[in-house]
């Protein structure tokens, strides 16, 4: 599990396919070598990935994570380069502040950005999500985009905005957002879980 605070912008240093559909993704940080153990998960631009491998380099730290076939379907993983930025966190302990809303690292899909508007002291991102996916989206209501919790500013229809201050923008891969850019979204599990008991009611 997740809270979607991000806590490093990490930067695609390699993608490597190999057998099977199965890319091996490298990617620099500035996490501790210590802190990056084999098994262990870690979230990359919201997606739940695990830790293969790691070690140092240029005066930085890397680890390795596999993509496999149903993770190169739903995200767009599979369009990762050189030089690609990534939001990262690493997996939430038990006693951690719970400073965002709880996230799986298990994207729903993707959503579309179609504006981005630069406002005082912040910026407004909207975006078009796919129609199965909207109706858990709700006024207030908490989403992840590319791995980083934020609360829902408004709704209509199948688009959505958010409201992102700058201390977001600054530490986080939102800000260089741009209208066609698509982005990761997990939605709230509530929403999720309400809505499964209303469809069995």
């Amino acid at each position: 599990m997740f809270t979607g605070i991000v806590t490093d912008i990490g930067e695609v240093r390699s993608v490597n396919p190999r057998t099977g559909d199965l890319s091996r993704i490298t990617i620099a940080c500035n996490y501790p070598r210590t802190e990056l153990i084999d098994g262990n998960s870690i979230a990359c631009a919201g997606v739940c990935m695990t830790i293969v491998g790691s070690g140092e380099e240029g005066g930085r730290t890397w680890f390795a994570v596999d993509a496999a076939a149903e993770t190169l379907r739903v995200t767009n993983v599979g369009r990762w380069r050189h030089g690609s930025k990534v939001n990262l966190e690493r997996p939430l302990k038990l006693g951690d502040e719970l400073g965002g809303h709880l996230v799986s690292g298990h994207v729903d899909g993707i959503t579309t950005v179609i504006a981005h508007e630069e406002l005082t002291d912040m910026a407004r991102i909207s975006l078009r999500t796919p129609t199965d996916l909207a109706r858990f989206i709700a006024p207030k209501g908490s989403v992840a985009l590319d791995g980083v919790s934020l609360t829902v500013n408004a709704v209509e229809g199948d688009t959505f905005s958010v409201l992102i201050i700058p201390h977001t923008l600054k530490v986080t891969t939102l800000g260089a957002l741009k209208q066609g850019d698509d982005v990761h979204l997990e939605v709230d599990q509530m929403a999720r879980y309400a809505a499964r008991l209303m469809e069995r009611r």
